[in-house]
């Protein structure tokens, strides 16, 4: 994902620490019931769709732009999938960031999908039965947006509690 201004801004200041950041999913499904996917520019792997919301930038509203401005693909969001404290991560240039991610399960509404930015090589729809090769996080959201289950989050709470 392109780094926004506004962390390049932050990373003036705070160099490589870790930086604690809002992170929003978009699993977004079309009405034959496919997922909409990117395979991404910088390991080559299929994806879910996601981003930074700008500050002052509603969630979900973030999932519409990242999901547009990645694969041209209109989307509205039906609900809340998730909320998940994500692992600390080290990019190769040592910074260092931690997201909190919220996913949306989200329905297309029209656009053609393609690559609509230098972040993907290749968007497309896929079969849920069908899908390619996924990391876990991408696996899990998806299965989380089909179930017909509450929110989904990790109550964090210590043993016996």
């Amino acid at each position: 994902m392109a780094t926004p201004d506004f962390i390049r801004a932050l990373r003036a200041d705070a160099g490589h620490q870790l930086l604690w950041l809002p992170g929003v999913t978009a699993i977004v499904f079309d009405d034959a019931g496919r997922v909409l996917l990117g395979q991404r520019a910088d390991n080559g792997k299929w994806s879910v769709i996601g981003g930074i919301p700008e500050p002052g930038e509603q969630p979900a509203a973030c999932a519409v732009r990242e999901v547009y401005e990645e694969t041209a693909v209109h989307c509205v969001p039906e609900r809340v999938v998730l909320v998940e404290s994500l692992k600390p991560v080290t990019y190769p240039n040592q910074d260092q960031c931690q997201y909190m991610d919220i996913t949306f399960r989200c329905r297309a509404v029209g656009g053609e999908p393609r690559v609509n930015d230098d972040e993907s090589l290749d968007v497309a729809w896929f079969d849920v039965d069908a899908l390619p090769d996924l990391h876990e996080f991408s696996g899990f959201r998806i299965k989380q947006a089909l179930a017909d289950a509450p929110t989904w989050f990790d109550p964090g709470l210590a043993p016996g509690q």
